[in-house]
C-alpha cells in the first residue's frame, strides 16, 4: 500500500515488499512472468500400409499438427509428413520420410460377419504396443458425429491412445480402424467402433494419389421414409429416401427428380434409409452416370443421373425463420391445425394446433409451413381442405405433407380420422 512517511509499520512493508512482492506486486509479476502456451502433443496408433512408408490414422490424431512423429514398437522414431486427411471418414494418411523395405500390413478385401474375431492393436493411455481381443458385436452403425455412418462395432478393449490403430482379423489382414468408443465413464465398456477396411481402402488411395478425396454428389435433400409417410405415397414398406427438396439446377433436379419422390434403388441395388442413400452416392466418383429408381405417384419410375462433385462449402444456408400471420378469425382445419395464408413466402402457415389432435403428436408446431398436401401445393385453407378430402376419397388414410421449419424443409406422413 501507498504508506505516508511517518506511518509507523512503513519500513515493515516496504522490506516485506521487496522480498516477497506485495498483492497488487504479485499479480503484475505472474502477469509478467506467466509461461507462453506450451504446444499441444497428442498420441494414437497407425499401421503401416507399404514398403515405403505410408501409415494410415485417424484424421483427429493428426488434425493442425504442425510435426508428426512415428514410433515403432522398438523404439525407433521417425519423422513424418501429412499426406492428406478425410473429415467425413476421420482418417488420414501420413508418410514416414526416406523410408524403404518397411514391412507392412494389408487391408482384408474379405466381408467381415458380425462374430468374427478380431485383435485390436494400439496405444492406449500411451502405454505402448497393447493386444487386446473381442468378436465383431454389428456392422453398419451410425454414431454421433460421422457423415456416413458405416462403422464395425467391436467388443475388444479400445481406449484413449488407440485411435487409428487396426483391428485385425484372424488371417492377419486388417477389417477396421479403430477410432471410437460409447463410454459413460472414458474407458472400455466393451463398445468400440472401427471403420471398415473397405471404406479405408477407398479413401486412403484417393489421399495418397492426390491428397483429398472427391466424392458424388447427386443434389438432393433427404430424409428417412417413416411408416406413415410409406402408406401416405402407397409403398407396401417403409424403406428409400424421401427427397424433401432437389438442389438448384443440381444432378437430381437436371434429370427431372421431384421433392416428394422416394429413392428406392441406386444401380438396382435397394436403398434402405437416407443414410444408406448418402453411402451409396459417396462411394460412387463424379460424373459417373447412376440409375436411380424412384417411387412417384403410385408407381416406380427410373432415370439416369450423372454425378457432380460433394463441394461441403457450398451447400445452401437455411432460410430465416417464417413468422406467423394474424388473420382474422381463421377456422381450425379437419385435422387440428389452424392455418392462414403465408404472406411471406409459398404455401400455409399453422397459426393454432390442437395439443390433442394427431397433428400435435407428429411434431407440428406454430409458426411451421405446410407446402404441399399429397403434392399439391396449397396456399389457402380451403385447399388444404379439399386436398386432405381427396386423400380420404382415395381411401388413405394418411396425407402426405410436405412442410417447412427454421428453412429447412420435412415430410411427414399424418394419419387421418375416419
Amino acid at each position: 500500500p501507498d504508506l505516508p512517511n511517518d506511518h509507523p509499520f512503513k519500513d515493515f512493508f516496504e522490506q516485506f515488499g521487496d522480498q516477497f512482492g506485495m498483492p497488487g506486486d504479485r499479480e503484475r509479476g505472474r502477469q509478467e512472468r506467466r509461461v507462453p502456451p506450451r504446444p499441444m502433443m497428442a498420441a494414437g496408433s497407425g499401421f503401416v500400409i507399404s514398403a515405403d512408408g505410408y501409415v494410415v490414422t485417424n484424421n483427429h490424431v493428426v488434425q493442425d499438427a504442425t510435426k508428426v512423429t512415428v514410433i515403432f514398437e522398438n523404439g525407433d522414431e521417425r519423422t513424418a509428413t501429412i499426406v492428406g486427411t478425410d473429415e467425413r471418414t476421420d482418417l488420414a494418411v501420413v508418410k514416414i520420410e526416406d523410408a524403404a523395405d518397411l514391412p507392412f500390413v494389408r487391408l482384408s478385401e474379405a466381408d467381415v460377419r458380425v462374430g468374427d474375431w478380431v485383435v485390436a492393436v494400439g496405444n492406449p493411455f500411451g502405454l505402448g504396443g497393447t493386444v487386446t481381443a473381442g468378436i465383431v458385436s454389428a456392422r453398419g452403425r451410425d454414431i454421433a458425429g460421422s457423415a456416413y455412418g458405416d462403422f464395425l462395432q467391436i467388443d475388444a478393449a479400445v481406449n484413449t491412445g488407440n485411435s487409428g490403430g487396426p483391428a485385425f482379423n484372424l488371417d492377419g489382414e486388417v477389417v477396421g480402424v479403430n477410432t471410437a468408443i460409447f463410454s459413460p465413464n472414458g474407458g472400455s465398456v466393451g463398445i468400440a467402433f472401427a471403420i471398415p477396411a473397405n471404406v479405408v481402402k477407398m479413401v486412403t488411395d484417393q489421399l495418397i494419389e492426390s491428397g483429398s478425396v472427391t466424392r458424388g454428389f447427386l443434389g438432393v435433400g433427404i430424409q428417412d421414409v417413416s411408416r406413415d409417410i410409406a402408406d401416405s405415397v402407397g409403398l407396401d414398406r417403409a424403406y428409400g429416401a424421401l427427397v424433401t427438396e432437389p438442389s438448384a439446377g443440381g444432378p437430381a433436379e437436371t434429370a427431372g427428380i421431384e421433392s416428394g419422390d422416394v429413392i428406392i434403388a441406386v444401380d438396382g441395388e435397394e436403398i434402405e434409409d437416407a443414410l444408406d442413400l448418402s453411402r451409396t452416392i459417396a462411394s460412387k466418383d463424379p460424373g459417373t452416370a447412376v440409375e436411380v429408381t424412384y417411387w412417384r405417384d403410385g408407381k416406380e419410375q427410373s432415370v439416369s443421373v450423372t454425378l457432380d462433385t460433394l463441394n461441403e462449402e457450398e451447400l445452401a444456408q437455411p432460410a430465416e425463420p417464417q413468422q406467423p400471420q394474424q388473420p382474422d378469425q381463421p377456422e381450425p382445419s379437419s385435422v387440428g391445425i389452424t392455418v392462414v395464408p403465408n404472406s411471406g413466402g409459398e404455401g400455409l402457415l399453422i397459426q393454432d394446433i390442437d395439443p390433442a389432435s394427431i397433428a400435435a403428436e407428429k411434431g407440428f408446431l406454430v409458426g411451421d409451413a405446410i407446402l404441399e398436401v399429397d403434392n399439391q401445393a396449397v396456399s389457402t385453407a380451403a385447399e388444404f381442405e379439399e386436398a386432405i378430402a381427396g386423400v380420404k376419397q382415395s381411401g388413405r388414410n394418411t396425407a402426405l405433407i410436405k412442410a417447412q421449419r427454421d428453412g429447412a424443409t420435412r415430410f411427414v406422413g399424418l394419419p387421418l380420422a375416419e
